[in-house]
């Protein structure tokens, strides 16, 4: 297990980390401290291997704390968890050494991606006595990684998001081939009808959504969109290959 101190002087945002913290596996919660003077004491009497810091605190700093770690040789991991958006605190939290910078208010999947990344890190330095160029690139610099991403956002137009489009994907499913007004689909994905509207229209232009015109008895006609049935296998593979 990575043994991990929390240093935040917000009690509720030390809590809500703690929470996230055991939501994901592999990790254990040693201590918290609401100062560097609290957090200094603590790693005297404890092994930490990661900790989460903040850089607002009371007295000394989060970035002066970490540049103390240093001089007093300690070697846990630091993830910087802050508010400071400016790039004079990042660049020394990167000099300094940090592994990872959140910036408040993040999402438990930004925190989640940042904490496995970290753990796939240590995994490979526990197992590998050494490393090539290729464990570098994809486990610690994920080089190969961003560029698979941006060779699959070419295949995209402009203006539709890979994960949102696998969102609306999955929620076209669910309609089992019934059909769905553009205003529904929105509704039930989480977005505006202006962007649901792009997405149906590259569904169409793929030929995976047929479109028909609904006749009430009130009103103008509608646009409804069903599952073309012919054409879901293919665009699973597309959706793979993105």
């Amino acid at each position: 297990m990575i043994k991990v101190l929390i240093i935040e002087d917000d009690p509720m945002v030390a809590q809500l980390n703690s929470y996230y913290l055991d939501q994901v596996g592999g990790f254990r919660l040693v201590d918290t401290a609401g100062s560097a003077a609290d957090a200094l004491q603590i790693l005297r009497e404890k092994k930490v291997d990661l900790i989460l810091l903040d850089i607002f605190m009371p007295g000394i700093n989060g970035l002066e704390f970490l540049s103390q770690l240093r001089k007093k040789e300690i070697e846990s991991d630091v993830i910087i968890v802050s508010a400071s958006t400016d790039s004079q605190s990042i660049r020394k939290a990167l000099q300094y050494g940090a592994v990872d910078y959140l910036i408040k208010p993040f999402t438990y999947e930004r925190f989640r991606d940042a904490l496995n990344d970290y753990k796939k890190r240590e995994l490979l330095m526990q197992n590998k006595e050494k490393l090539n160029q290729k464990d570098l690139d994809k486990q610690i610099f994920y080089k190969e990684e961003e560029e698979v991403i941006d060779k699959k956002a070419e295949l995209l137009p402009k203006g539709i998001n890979r994960d949102t489009l696998k969102l609306v994907w999955d929620h076209i499913l669910k309609t089992k081939g019934e059909s769905f007004t553009t205003e529904e689909m929105a509704q039930s994905v989480g977005i505006s009808r202006v962007s649901m509207r792009k997405y149906i229209t590259f569904l169409c232009d793929q030929e995976v959504l047929i479109t028909e015109i609904s006749y009430g008895a009130v009103g103008r006609p509608v646009n409804c969109h069903r599952l073309n049935q012919l054409k879901v296998k293919s665009f699973k593979t597309y959706l793979k290959d993105l």
